[in-house]
């Protein structure tokens, strides 16, 4: 079973992290949707955070992951948020399970496939030898030789944990991800619709959805609204999120 925070009383409301995140990267944003009458679960995905690690990764065993979770907690009328690999997540599950979300948001990413893009940030993670028992110092500057932005760094040093005494290590599976890399960019299949309310979130930064990507969101989201966040790239939601709140508490 997939591990969560759960917070809030009303309607359910599932929140899906990213490739690399985990659930406390939404804690701000979630105890503000709380207060609006929502119950928030915060989602750990397999291999990410403090869920279970498998061999296998791809959307449709996430998507298996999370009506799982779904059906444990007698869950409907969900609204769902997924940002970057959450949303492909939150994309396929909604298409796939339509009778059991009510509304649906999408942040920075679409349906297309996007190639393979994360090789650096694979690098400097793959470069930190945790045999050698590296300080968090250690690893920051190890990290800081391939990534120079600030935001990733700290996004990327939240999974670090001490193992045991004197041992750090990832929450994420590594090896799993070096592996599967190409399972991240997969597309929605021609033939998933969905037809209720669906917003998608784009920061005016981030080239994860362009213009001409609207006609393919239309096409399997008839239903969509696309908006963009001022002042924020891929990370909208860290980067701006007053604005991200606005507009997600407005849809909801």
């Amino acid at each position: 079973m997939l591990y969560s925070k759960i917070e809030g009383e009303g309607t359910p409301f599932l929140i899906i992290h990213g490739f690399l995140g985990m659930s406390d990267n939404w804690k701000t944003l979630s105890t503000q949707f709380a207060q609006l009458g929502f119950q928030i679960h915060l989602l750990d995905m397999r291999n990410h955070g403090k869920s279970f690690h498998s061999d296998e990764f791809s959307y449709e065993v996430m998507v298996e992951d999370v009506k799982a979770y779904v059906d444990f907690h007698n869950l409907e009328n969900i609204t769902l948020l997924g940002h970057s690999m959450g949303g492909k997540i939150a994309m396929l599950f909604a298409t796939t399970y339509p009778e059991l979300v009510e509304k649906l948001i999408i942040a920075d990413i679409g349906p297309k496939y996007y190639a393979p893009h994360h090789q650096t940030i694979l690098a400097a993670l793959n470069a930190i030898d945790f045999s050698e028992k590296p300080s968090r110092t250690e690893v920051d500057e190890i990290i800081s030789e391939y990534i120079s932005d600030f935001g990733t760094k700290q996004f990327l040093l939240k999974n670090l944990y001490w193992v045991e005494p004197g041992q750090l290590g990832f929450r994420f599976n590594l090896k799993v991800f070096n592996d599967k890399i190409s399972e991240i960019g997969a597309p929605l299949p021609i033939e998933n619709h969905f037809n209720k309310p669906t917003l998608f979130l784009r920061g005016d930064k981030s080239d994860y959805i362009l213009d001409s990507d609207f006609e393919t969101i239309y096409y399997h989201f008839p239903e969509a609204k696309i908006s963009t966040i001022p002042n924020a790239g891929h990370w909208l939601h860290a980067e701006n999120p007053t604005a991200f709140y606005h507009e997600v508490g407005n849809f909801i």
